[in-house]
């Protein structure tokens, strides 16, 4: 543990723990009234906020919740998911509904948390702070906390030590009334056991599936079905309204386009870079190595010594001899048994002092005895193989691709700038711009708010390829399609950035209103339709009367099923979930028996033969489901808990606050 007094000198904000030390009782009030308040989405303005007669969207002890906090916190949430989302951020998708209450309930119960704080006198003690700050290994190094490192932490967000500290004591406060609700929470031995009993459990089965597919060819549906539908359900099938655009795309394949790369740039590239394309020189080499331990003392030393310089002498006097004197007398595990052959090596690979002597000997010359970490060493080169570089035209398709990825990625910044500009100094049309950038001006039909509409209900001029598709559907090319600088005047977008390779900029050249496709069009979506409805219905009331006829019966193996099978919650082998849950719910008061049920694609019986207990949890895993049944259990403890906070501070949603979540209000 650091002692707080060599703490507090590491401390930028040393001088605030006194301050807070000699007028505690004054800072506690500061702290409650202002800070813990506003401790998640809010700061000061909020205080002030609900001091004025800004619109309250919620009220918690009397206390409101004013559309300025909220608008604030709205700000700061799609600020955040801006950054998580980048490109794919769309601000008018998100901003729904259930976002704004989510957002209000949340604020709610962070000033719910805060009224009970407040009412509970709860503190934080200077040491549990410090400890607190102490304990974040964030803040650390080599396992201690470091004063720089937390100043230099603290710098790199913009804060202070006297803001952070203020902070996490508001958090820390806060974290009291929740927390310990969760943190002791147990899930009772029965619940447990029950559970686990549940979740074991296995029942033999046999299915037999009645499918819509199955049915099709018996379904006839005529033109006048096809009309008669039409002109009952035609509103079904309304378009949205949708624009057709022309734009130009700026990416790798534009940028590459016209590059050529010439024979003086490819060998120029070859003799910059001959280190790429080369194998640097390579040794064979063999060591005995006589091993001296760290904590050995100058006598063990010493006869380690003697006996490497007996065997370099043995060498010497016969270097055919290495590989056998190797394996009698080295100590090298790894390489005595292979006549202490350590294979191929290159520069960097070895010890220093070992490598200095292999790359100064000559293929074949036995080493003087030379002293590493690991002891002492006897060396020889037992074959080179020299410095290579491979000739340029092996690798020559390699450097002209790489010179054109060099020279596209240059073009492409270089094509991106000037779209940039280009854009805005002519805003009414985008064809000379695609001429003056040498790019292909193209076209699409058909896009709404939501995506490109369904080529079945919509005529295009333009063949949306997979590639075209995928490209049109990213959420920045609606958002800034329907925009009012966009759509609403026909002239030109900025640039788009949907990849850090990709940018595009379009033009809205016609907006498609709302309409009802004609009964010619929308036929054959109508007739598959049909098809698949009547199918479906087939194959459900063939479920049914087969399910009907086998409860009314004793025959004990039905024809037609599955064969039989084992399944539990833990393994459902090819049950789906809701055919599972209908078999594990099942009264074992009815076992054997059967269940039916609608699934997505037809009917499925299901004959439930018998009930066995599964084999026991072992104790590894028995322990991580308590684990995990507590955490949950403590969740649903401290929501109750929650629950019933917010009644005691009598929680209220406004008139206004209702109004804006529906979207009915002014932010």
């Amino acid at each position: 543990m650091v002692h707080s007094s060599a703490f507090s000198q590491g401390f930028s904000s040393a001088f605030m723990f006194d301050f807070i030390r000699n007028h505690r009782r004054w800072m506690q009030l500061v702290l409650l009234l202002l800070v813990v308040p506003a401790f998640a989405f809010f700061g000061i303005e909020g205080y002030v906020g609900f001091m004025s007669q800004d619109r309250e969207l919620a009220k918690v002890n009397g206390t409101a919740i004013t559309l300025p906090e909220y608008d604030q916190a709205r700000r700061a949430r799609l600020e955040e998911l801006r950054s998580m989302l980048g490109n794919r951020f769309d601000a008018e998708a998100i901003d729904s509904p259930s976002f704004r209450e989510q957002l209000l309930e949340e604020m709610i119960d962070q000033r719910v948390i805060a009224a009970a704080a407040i009412e509970g006198r709860y503190t934080v003690s200077d040491e549990a702070l410090r400890q607190t700050i102490a304990d974040v290994p964030a803040l650390q190094e080599d396992g201690q906390f470091s004063p720089e490192r937390y100043r230099q932490v603290l710098a790199s967000q913009g804060m202070t030590p006297a803001d952070f500290e203020l902070r996490l004591r508001s958090d820390l406060i806060l974290s009291q009334v929740l927390g310990p609700v969760s943190l002791t929470a147990s899930a009772p031995k029965s619940v447990v056991d029950h559970l686990v009993n549940a979740l074991t459990q296995q029942r033999t089965v046999s299915t037999r599936r009645f499918t819509q597919s199955a049915y099709e060819g018996d379904v006839s549906v005529t033109d006048a079905d096809i009309k008669a539908w039409y002109d009952e359900n035609a509103e079904q099938l309304r378009l949205p309204e949708s624009v057709n655009i022309e734009y130009v795309v700026i990416d790798e394949d534009a940028a590459t386009q016209g590059v050529n790369v010439s024979e003086k740039e490819i060998e120029h590239y070859y003799q910059q870079n001959q280190s790429r394309f080369g194998q640097p020189e390579r040794r064979r080499v063999s060591h005995v190595l006589f091993t001296v331990s760290a904590s050995a003392d100058q006598a063990e030393k010493d006869a380690a010594l003697a006996k490497a310089e007996q065997a370099a002498r043995d060498i010497k006097a016969d270097p055919s001899l290495f590989a056998d004197i190797a394996r009698e007398r080295s100590e090298d595990p790894g390489s005595a048994s292979q006549g202490g052959d350590l294979g191929w090596i290159g520069q960097g690979t070895l010890v220093p002092e070992v490598e200095q002597s292999v790359f100064t000997l000559d293929k074949g010359q036995i080493s003087d005895v030379v002293e590493s970490p690991f002891g002492y060493h006897v060396v020889t080169v037992t074959d080179v193989q020299p410095a290579s570089v491979k000739p340029l035209e092996q690798v020559r398709a390699e450097i002209t691709s790489q010179i054109r990825t060099q020279l596209a990625s240059a073009r492409f910044a270089e094509m991106a700038s000037q779209l940039t500009n280009l854009v805005y100094d002519q805003r009414d049309a985008l064809e000379p711009i695609a001429q003056q950038l040498g790019l292909q001006l193209k076209k699409a039909e058909g896009i709404s708010r939501d995506g490109l509409l369904s080529d079945e209900l919509f005529v295009r001029e333009t063949e949306m390829t997979d590639d075209i598709q995928a490209l049109l559907s990213h959420p920045r090319i609606m958002q800034v399609a329907f925009s009012e600088e966009v759509k609403g005047t026909g002239e030109n977008s900025g640039s788009i950035e949907l990849a850090p390779d990709t940018i595009l900029a379009l033009r809205v050249t016609q907006i498609n209103p709302s309409e009802i496709p004609s009964l010619e069009l929308a036929s054959p979506v109508i007739r598959e339709d049909l098809v698949r409805e009547r199918a479906l219905e087939m194959a459900r009331q063939a479920g049914q009367s087969l399910l009907k006829d086998l409860e009314a019966s004793e025959e004990a193996a039905p024809a037609g099923f599955s064969p039989a099978q084992a399944v539990s919650r833990q393994n459902p082998r090819d049950l789906n979930t809701d055919e599972l849950r209908a078999v594990m719910v099942m009264n074992e008061q009815s076992i054997p028996g059967y269940v039916g049920m609608n699934v997505q694609d037809g009917f499925t019986v299901i004959h439930v033969q018998s009930v066995e207990p599964g084999e026991p949890l072992d104790p590894s895993e028995l322990r991580q489901f308590q684990g995990q049944l507590s955490q949950a259990w403590g969740q649903a403890e401290e929501t109750a808990a929650l629950a019933i906070l917010r009644k005691k501070f009598q929680v209220e949603i406004t008139p206004d606050g209702r109004a804006l979540i529906d979207g009915l209000a002014a932010q």
